[in-house]
């Protein structure tokens, strides 16, 4: 009697883990994915990781996320993005606490930092 039930487990387990796998999109549905998600503000590292949480995987697909924001214009260096997040969050701290020195310091090496990635990205600074 055991072994029947154990058989039923193991075919319910293999029910369900085909009913989970999601039907692969086309090329331009793909691509559209990928632009919404650029709308809601993702940087491409980002836009990877929800569409694998989909179950997309854009290995799947020929273009590459950063490749098909390029193409329309949308691409912004995560580098970039976080270090300008970090320095805005820096500047209203130090704002708010004028005393704290160490956060004037952080303040003008994160601006350095941004300041040389621009440059090496070949953005203009001013």
């Amino acid at each position: 009697m055991p072994k029947k039930a154990t058989e039923n487990n193991k075919a319910k387990k293999e029910k369900t883990a085909k009913e989970i796998k999601p039907k692969k999109l086309t090329e331009a549905e793909f691509e559209s994915q990928v632009l919404a998600l650029a709308k809601e503000g993702f940087t491409a590292e980002k836009i990877g990781e929800q569409l694998r949480k989909q179950g997309t995987h854009s290995k799947e697909y020929s273009k590459k996320i950063s490749k098909i924001l390029k193409e329309k214009n949308q691409y912004t260096n995560p580098d970039l993005k976080n270090i300008e997040a970090k320095l805005e969050r820096v500047k209203k701290h130090y704002l708010e606490n004028k005393q704290d020195k160490r956060a004037k310091r952080e303040k003008d090496r994160i601006f350095s930092q941004l300041r040389q990635l621009k440059k090496y990205s070949g953005i203009e600074t001013r």
